[in-house]
Formats: C-alpha cells, sequence, structure tokens
C-alpha cells in the first residue's frame, strides 16, 4: 500500500524527483485551499510543507496518522511546532543543512534590489518612464559608498550581505549575540547598530527574543535618513511602530520581503496596513517573500526534501 502525502510545496522544477516519489507513495498536491488539505489529511504519514498553508493546530489534530514533516525552508513559523513536538511527529527542514544552504545568495541580493530601489527610486523612475516623462532630475538618489550597513544577526546571510556590502564599499558593522567574527566587519551594540547605520538590514531568525525587536524604541534611535531592509520575518518588527516612523518621518524608508500575516486570504491581505500605505506612499517598498524564490535555490532545497523522503521510505523509516 502506497503511503499518504499531502504536499504543499510547489513541485515546479522538482518533476524528476516527485515522479520517483509517486512510485511509494500516493501524493495529493494542494498549494491553496486550507480546506481541501485538511480533508486529505486523515490518513496522510507525511506532509511537506510549502509557506502557502499554515500546518497549524488544527490541521495538526486532523492528521492522526502523520509521523513526518519536510519543509524546504529556513523558517519554521508555518509551523505550530509546540503542537507537533507534543504528537512526537519529526519534522525535518533544511535550516542545518548548512552545505546545501551556503549555496543560497538569494536572500541576501534581494535584500539589495530592494535598498536600491528605495535609494535610487527606481519604481518612481519606472512609473514615470511609462508615462513618457523622463524625470531624471527629480529622482535623484543616494550611493552606497562610503555609506555604513549595520547587519543585525551575522549568521550565514549576514556574512553574504557583508561581503556583497564591502563590494559597494560600504562601512559594515554587525551586532549578533554569538560575537561572531568576521574580516572587515566591526562588532558593535545592538544601540549603536541603531545609532550609526545608514542602512540597516535585518538577518536574524524569529524567536521569542527576536519577536517586536525593532519596535518604536529602536526607530527613535535611528537616523531620520536611514534605510530598514527585512528579508528574515515580519513579526521581528512592531508593524504598527513601524507605519507610525514611516508617517512621522521618523526614518526614510523601509523594504519588506516578509510581513505579520502572509497567510491571509488575498481579501484580508490586501487591507494590511503596510500593504494599503505602500499603495499611496514611496518609502515602502513590499515584495511578496521572494527571497528564497530562485530557481537555483528553489530547485535544490526542494530536491532534498523530496529525496530526504526518498530514502526515509526506502530505508523503512517511515
Amino acid at each position: 500500500m502506497k503511503i499518504k502525502v499531502l504536499n504543499t510545496v510547489d513541485p515546479i522544477y522538482s518533476e524528476v524527483e516527485l515522479k520517483k516519489l509517486k512510485k511509494y507513495c500516493e501524493i495529493k498536491t494542494e498549494l491553496y485551499s486550507r480546506k481541501k488539505a485538511i480533508r486529505y489529511l486523515k490518513n496522510c504519514k507525511v506532509i511537506l510543507a510549502g509557506g502557502r498553508i499554515k500546518i497549524d493546530n488544527e490541521l495538526i489534530q486532523k492528521a492522526k496518522k502523520l509521523k513526518l514533516i519536510l519543509s524546504p525552508s529556513t523558517g519554521t513559523d508555518h509551523l505550530a511546532l509546540d503542537t507537533i513536538k507534543k504528537k512526537k511527529i519529526k519534522v525535518v527542514t533544511i535550516a542545518k543543512k548548512f552545505k546545501l544552504i551556503n549555496k543560497f545568495t538569494a536572500t541576501s541580493e534581494l535584500s539589495f534590489c530592494l535598498l536600491l530601489s528605495l535609494l535610487r527610486k527606481i519604481l518612481i523612475s519606472f512609473n514615470d518612464a511609462k508615462k513618457g516623462v523622463w524625470s531624471r532630475d527629480k529622482n535623484v538618489g543616494f550611493q552606497l559608498k562610503d555609506k555604513t550597513i549595520g547587519i543585525l544577526g551575522l549568521g550565514r546571510l549576514g556574512k553574504i550581505s557583508a561581503k556583497i556590502a564591502r563590494g559597494f564599499q560600504m562601512k559594515v558593522i554587525a551586532h549578533d549575540i554569538k560575537k561572531i567574527k568576521v574580516n572587515g566587519v566591526k562588532n558593535v551594540s545592538f544601540n549603536n547598530l541603531l545609532k550609526f547605520s545608514d542602512v540597516i538590514f535585518i538577518h536574524v531568525h524569529l524567536n521569542k527574543s527576536t519577536e517586536n525587536l525593532i519596535n518604536l524604541k529602536a526607530f527613535k534611535k535611528m537616523k531620520k535618513n536611514s534605510i530598514l531592509i527585512n528579508s528574515s520575518r515580519g513579526k521581528i518588527i512592531n508593524e504598527k511602530d513601524l507605519l507610525y516612523a514611516l508617517k512621522k518621518k521618523i526614518i526614510a524608508g523601509a523594504g519588506l520581503d516578509v510581513i505579520d500575516g502572509e497567510w491571509l486570504n488575498k481579501k484580508k491581505l490586501s487591507k494590511h496596513p503596510l500593504i494599503t500605505y505602500s499603495k499611496k506612499n514611496n518609502n515602502l517598498i513590499i515584495t511578496a517573500h521572494i527571497g528564497g524564490s530562485t530557481v537555483e535555490s528553489i530547485k535544490m532545497a526542494r530536491d532534498y526534501i523530496f529525496n530526504y523522503l526518498l530514502y526515509s521510505i526506502k530505508k523503512r523509516e517511515i
């Protein structure tokens, strides 16, 4: 009898691996409908967990036979980890697969894309150009050379961003609780990072100590011309405080690849306060969590979890 698997991971670029799995598994792919996912879960032993459908307490309770959750992600905020642990369900992500994820530079690259879009007023200029308005003098920006970038979290992505920043001839400072040493990077306190940075990149994981870490108190310590870039998780920033800081020009701008509420439906998401603000204001840019969305990173991450499942089945671990 084939093993029943709920797949909420878009299998694009991994068709070969999925085909191998189908010899052993009955796989139901559901990328959008939570109701359909719950309906299929009853007899599933495995969930391949993407980010579009949250694997929360309700889903876990419905999956009475669940033994394994695999996710091609470094973050786990789409998983109800406390409930999963109580149920003794095994979870595998790519968070500590360093040989694999060290090949992924996509998220750091996108952080600089957001930064440059704000500093060089790219979207404003593009919208003008589409109207036949050659607004060169109006859209004067800033260069990165000699600016100070503060990197919050000097792990894998922080190190990649530091290397890119040095290529732009930026001064690099960082704050990390582990006090990691990187050539060309000066370690500073959290307060000094806020105080002296022209640009701040958030590269820390979301946990109890980092939730709402960037709040109004933090914004008031930042430079008025500073730019905040978040490609980590939405809840690290207090979003009400961010809106206030942008409206009152406490900081110059923000580029976000993540927000708190990514799993909301389209109607609710379109009314999200940050998205609503961005429609009429040019000092906030939001992208739809595309930091890791490159052909290279998607394929390698998804191939890993599909092959992990295949290996586990062949070893009769499931």
